[in-house]
């Protein structure tokens, strides 16, 4: 029985992958002018489909406007009971339908037509009612479904989202979408976390920095780090300037050297010069600069080199940025 499920679920990923890489034939002039149609819109792009299409069509609107194209979905039976006025001059409708004959679909096409609204269908049929009345047509046809029965919509629904996100991606591509741009439309996830968040955000402040003058003792060094808790201190000079760092990693390394902690003052011990960071630069960045650096934590300081912030692994970890 395994071996039955095995083979059966290997021959749909083939007959789907299949059917994607059949969508290559269809990048054309129909796609170049849709792409340019969508890129100089200065409306919406309201994605339409129902049944099975409708969830691809609700996955694509997401997929726009999360890289750059405003876009929302909009349930064609829902559109001739009211929702039609959402849409306005400048929008673009793209309205998803494998036989292009959906009958919610094509009951708002005179509407659709009569506000003068770009339309552009994505079908596996292009002989359909809908890719004859639409300014433009992306075929999405495919050879046969994964299911045996041939009924439950399989490999055209995966060919119709791998056509939307072909069209998210070059749209993507032509505005010169950035990371920081995808973060900002996704502040509550980790990317936006990893993408937006700045070290003033995470930092410990004020009397939570630990310091220590540089003629300060091992001792006193090392009770300073354990009050702050960050498992480390910054070294200062008489004008408060970081003269360098001390960390538990620095004490382990020392052990062996037989110091009388009460007596070695900190900078003879000190790491300097020491990885530094400010306020201002993303917890991504200072995450990256601290893997490539192997360290565990980093001090942050302003204009003047003066220690005004430290923060460690754990506090990334709190903010959700690792």
């Amino acid at each position: 029985m395994t071996n039955t499920f095995c083979s059966r679920a290997l021959e749909v990923l083939q007959i789907e992958a299949e059917a994607v890489r059949q969508l290559a034939q269809y990048i054309n002039a129909d796609f170049e002018r849709a792409c340019q149609l969508l890129f100089h819109s200065t409306g919406k792009v309201i994605v339409m489909g129902m049944g099975k299409s409708g969830h691809i069509a609700n996955k694509i609107s997401a997929t726009l406007a999360s890289t750059g194209t405003p876009a929302f979905f909009v349930h064609p039976a829902e559109a001739s009971h009211g929702d039609l006025g959402m849409l306005t001059s400048g929008d673009i409708v793209l309205a998803i339908s494998n036989s292009g004959e959906t009958a919610e679909i094509l009951t708002i096409l005179p509407v659709i037509k009569r506000l003068g609204i770009t339309l552009i269908s994505m079908t596996g049929n292009p002989d359909s009612t809908l890719a004859k009345l639409s300014d433009v047509h992306l075929c999405v046809r495919v050879e046969q479904e994964a299911c045996p029965l041939g009924l439950a919509p399989t490999a055209s629904t995966t060919a119709t989202l791998a056509m939307g996100d072909a069209l998210a991606v070059a749209l993507l591509d032509a505005r010169g979408f950035t990371a920081n741009d995808f973060a900002l439309s996704h502040p509550g996830g980790s990317l936006g976390r990893k993408l937006l968040l700045r070290l003033s955000d995470v930092m410990h402040k004020n009397a939570q920095v630990p310091v220590v003058q540089r003629q300060a003792t091992i001792k006193e060094a090392l009770l300073e780090i354990s009050e702050k808790g960050l498992g480390m201190t910054a070294i200062v000079n008489p004008d408060r300037s970081l003269a360098g760092i001390f960390t538990d990693g620095d004490l382990r390394r020392i052990l062996d050297l037989r110091l009388d902690i009460h007596s070695t003052s900190i900078e003879q011990v000190m790491t300097t010069p020491c990885t530094t960071a400010t306020a201002d630069m993303l917890a991504g960045e200072a995450l990256k600069i601290m893997q490539q650096k192997k360290i565990n934590g980093l001090l942050i300081v302003d204009a003047g080199n003066i220690p005004v912030g430290a923060m460690n692994m754990h506090d990334l970890l709190r903010a959700g940025v690792l």
